[in-house]
């Protein structure tokens, strides 16, 4: 009997976690596997299979992430991190380089596709080298405040490794959106480090930074930004993509037709929606409706009300994390909590701003709600990462 309860220690909820996380974790994965089930009906007219086959998979991915999330908070270590950070780094760009030999899909390579059974299971690495970078940085910058003649020397690990995941994603997978999503959760926790080495590099990337941000406005909101914009070193599909979110009715019946049909889901949508199951958007040609754009179904489904609930669950963490991150000393949590936090908040604002027209598609799902098992598995052991960091600065082993 002792030796059973043993074994199912590990999915108890541990003590000193953040419960108002732990439970809004747990609503976004019930209402995605829910709202996943609803926009896939469309896509299942004459094939209940493939219903089956995604409920399934989802169901699958969300109990071993569960499972990951609760094993993580109870056994991580930054002990632990140090002995196995230089494998991860590894794995994860052997697993970024093995998506190379797959198919693509919309212009990508970013997955790699596990045949089981009758169906079909795709792995996306680039959700997992998000949190490795997070990690790398915690691992070899953090609570190192040793001054340094040449930065270099401090940050060359971290820095390369970054560099070298990005490159992968974003020039040989082609995953633009992956890849700025990184690149943002990286420059954010590599601008909280508080070694005066980097004092000087940490300056001069908030200066690229805003001036990078307002390229990207003169680019989107400018009569001369258009033109601009067709003369970058992109592929066409992306091109298309930042100009069908300036105006989606220029091409409506190609690159404007995903946008111009999630729209008309919001507008049908209201406050209360048209009710669970009654998405008309869905049952049409419509790109994407359970997995980028899912949140159109939602809001068509139940409204602004349903896009509040997703909302409140995801700024309830993001705000949390940030709110133990900038009370405690201890650099590498602080890393940890604030990476996790960033890798939610950049989900949420390129997705929302995707689909509402405010930003270019990016492809980037919505964590926890969109039809991805990759995403979803590594979102829980991510929060399972900042629940560690949470539990052991409740307990006082970490300041």
């Amino acid at each position: 009997m002792e030796n059973k309860r043993r074994k199912f220690e590990y999915l108890r909820i541990p003590r000193y976690i953040d419960k108002p996380i732990f439970y809004a974790i747990m609503v976004l994965a019930v209402f995605g596997f829910i709202m996943v089930v609803s926009a896939s009906m469309g896509l299942a007219i004459g094939d209940n299979s493939y219903l089956i086959a995604t409920g399934i998979k989802l169901l699958l991915f969300t109990l071993i992430g569960y499972v990951g999330m609760t094993i993580v908070t109870r056994i991580f270590s930054f002990k632990m991190l140090s002995s196995f950070m230089e494998a991860l780094m590894v794995v994860t760009i052997i697993l970024l380089m093995a998506c190379l030999g797959f198919s693509g899909s919309g212009g990508a390579k970013a997955w790699i596709q596990i045949p089981i059974a009758v169906t079909e299971v795709t792995f996306q690495p680039s959700e997992v080298a998000k949190i490795v970078c997070v990690l790398c940085i915690a691992n070899y910058l953090g609570d190192n405040n040793k001054i340094y003649r040449k930065p270099w020397n401090l940050i060359k690990y971290p820095i390369s490794f970054v560099l070298i995941c990005a490159f992968i994603i974003l020039v040989l997978q082609s995953d633009l959106g992956s890849a700025a999503v990184l690149l943002i959760m990286s420059v954010v926790c590599f601008l909280i480090l508080k070694n005066p080495s980097l004092k000087k590099i940490q300056r001069t990337i908030v200066i690229l930074g805003i001036f990078g941000l307002l390229f990207i406005i003169f680019l989107l909101y400018t009569p001369m930004g258009e033109n601009f914009i067709r003369l970058l070193p992109l592929k066409d599909y992306q091109i298309n993509r930042i100009l069908s979110a300036i105006n989606p009715f220029i091409d409506r019946y190609n690159t404007g037709y995903q946008l111009i049909n999630g729209l008309v889901a919001f507008a049908t949508g209201g406050f209360f929606g048209t009710g669970f199951g009654n998405s008309i958007r869905k049952y049409t040609d419509f790109p994407a409706s359970n997995t980028d754009f899912i949140l159109a179904i939602v809001v068509e489904e139940l409204g602004f009300l349903g896009f509040m609930i997703i909302a409140i669950c995801y700024m309830l963490i993001i705000i949390r994390l940030y709110k133990y991150a900038f009370k405690m000393k201890s650099e590498k949590g602080r890393i940890i909590l604030v990476g996790v936090g960033t890798y939610l908040f950049v989900h949420f604002l390129f997705n929302v701003g995707g689909v509402t027209g405010l930003i270019p598609l990016t492809g980037v799902p919505l964590l926890m709600i969109s039809a991805g098992g990759t995403s979803t598995l590594t979102t829980m052991v991510a929060i399972g990462l900042a629940q560690a960091i949470i539990a052991k600065y409740r307990q006082g082993v970490i300041e």
